[in-house]
């Protein structure tokens, strides 16, 4: 899944677990008729890319997954099961803002070449 041409509106210190596992979370703004403001997270060597190569107001282009899982407390009944979303951001990079670049100067046609009969060849 991807998300194009998003602002990067809040970027959260590199949260480090006793195993070793690092991961940043951090908030992007849709560019949308209604934007949306989603929650991503970045971890181990893309946890540290994400910090190194970008800062709040950046529009940038995130290629994520979205994993889900559930969890039950020991005992509980079924009817007490959760569940958790959490879009993993694998990659991101700067948005490219020239995918639409202006038209260039309309082509202006040279004209009909059998109009001039002195049209001689060099050859």
């Amino acid at each position: 899944m991807e998300l194009q041409n998003v602002e990067i509106i809040k970027i959260g210190e590199m949260k480090t677990f006793a195993s070793g596992f690092n991961l940043v979370e951090f908030v992007v703004k849709t560019n949308d008729e209604y934007p949306q403001e989603l929650q991503l997270q970045c971890s181990k060597e893309k946890a540290d890319n994400l910090l190194k190569f970008n800062k709040v107001g950046d529009k940038v282009d995130v290629s994520l997954n979205l994993r889900g899982r559930s969890w039950l407390k020991d005992g509980e009944p079924e009817d007490n099961r959760k569940w958790f979303n959490t879009l993993e951001a694998w990659k991101v990079f700067k948005s490219d803002t020239q995918k639409n670049p202006l038209p260039a100067e309309p082509f202006a046609p040279a004209g009909d070449l059998n109009e001039d009969d002195n049209f001689d060849l060099p050859f």
